[in-house]
């Protein structure tokens, strides 16, 4: 299993556009503080054929510790969900 991290998608820009790697991990920081900025705002962040990333309010509630079953009080709290597009899914599926 691999992880694609920062720098490898700076440099497939790199290499696909013949950016320098700064511009590369410039362009790279940009979309992400795009999305969380977004994000944050409380705004839906679609990608045509990719999915998208949404904001769940999931309320308080009470849970319990899976070690030793005693009750917790688990906080509200907001969360981010990621939904695949229909296209992304096929591809995926096609592997």
């Amino acid at each position: 299993m691999a992880t694609i991290t920062r720098i490898d998608l700076a440099n497939t820009l790199r290499e696909h556009f013949g950016l320098t790697a700064a511009d590369s991990y410039k362009m790279i920081d940009i979309i992400f503080d795009e999305i969380g900025q977004s994000l944050v705002n409380n705004e839906d962040v679609k990608i045509t054929g990719f999915g998208t990333f949404k904001i769940l309010a999931k309320s308080a509630r009470i849970g319990r510790n899976p070690k030793t079953g005693v009750p917790a009080v688990i906080s509200a709290r907001r969360v981010a969900t990621f939904h695949p597009s229909n296209d992304f899914r096929k591809t995926v599926s096609q592997k």
